[in-house]
């Protein structure tokens, strides 16, 4: 999902940033994809409120409006030369790739002179003190080593606080909302019955013992 958002913000900067249904169709889109996917909005809410709380991605707009969404991510990793950029979204949308695959690939969102800068760009990420990419072992049969990105379970490292006011919830997310409000209410109910319910029987065990009835 950060990569979709990433690629978004390159190749359609005029879209950007995205609605939760924007964010559904570059997701689930058949390009550019792999694996292709089919995420519904319910999943894609919770995968969103979820970057939000690692403050990756951000809630944005006006009050009235359809919210968007927009990604830190450059931020909190530090990268911001162009041809990183590009390489590491194309890992990210498209997984394991050769730097041959990805000058090709990565070309939408960045022109690469040569093969030679798309190397250098992945040597550089993966010589950092917390490298982001690795690069995998030669599968039998290919000329190339194939790179994979290391962004599976960023910490939450981001910095600033999102925009206020918020805009309203889309819908999705307001029936999310609400289920979570109805689930704390049934959690503690149950709390509430359990409790009920062991008094009740310290209380039959105490009439017991005074009828001296087992």
């Amino acid at each position: 999902m950060l990569g979709c958002l990433v690629e978004k913000q390159l190749t359609t900067p005029d879209s950007y940033p995205l609605t939760l249904n924007a964010v559904m169709a570059a997701c689930n889109q058949k390009n550019n994809r792999h694996p292709v996917t089919d995420y519904d909005e319910r999943t894609l809410a919770r995968a969103l409120d979820a970057l939000r709380e690692k403050r990756l991605v951000w809630l944005v707009g006006q009050p009235g409006r359809v919210p968007k969404y927009e990604h830190h991510l450059l931020e909190c990793i530090s990268v911001a030369d162009p041809g990183q950029v590009a390489v590491l979204c194309e890992l990210m949308v498209r997984g394991p790739q050769t730097a041959g695959e990805l000058r090709s690939r990565a070309g939408r969102m960045h022109s690469f002179s040569s093969r030679g800068e798309v190397q250098d760009a992945l040597d550089e990420m993966a010589a950092r003190p917390v490298p982001l990419v690795v690069r995998l072992p030669r599968q039998p049969g290919c000329k190339e080593c194939r790179y994979l990105h290391t962004l599976a379970d960023m910490p939450e490292t981001a910095s600033g606080t999102e925009p206020s006011p918020l805009p309203p919830p889309e819908p999705t997310r307001a029936e999310l909302q609400a289920e979570a409000v109805r689930l704390a209410q049934l959690e503690q109910d149950c709390r509430q019955l359990r409790d009920d319910v062991a008094a009740l029987r310290r209380d039959l065990d105490a009439l017991r013992e005074q009828l001296g009835t087992p």
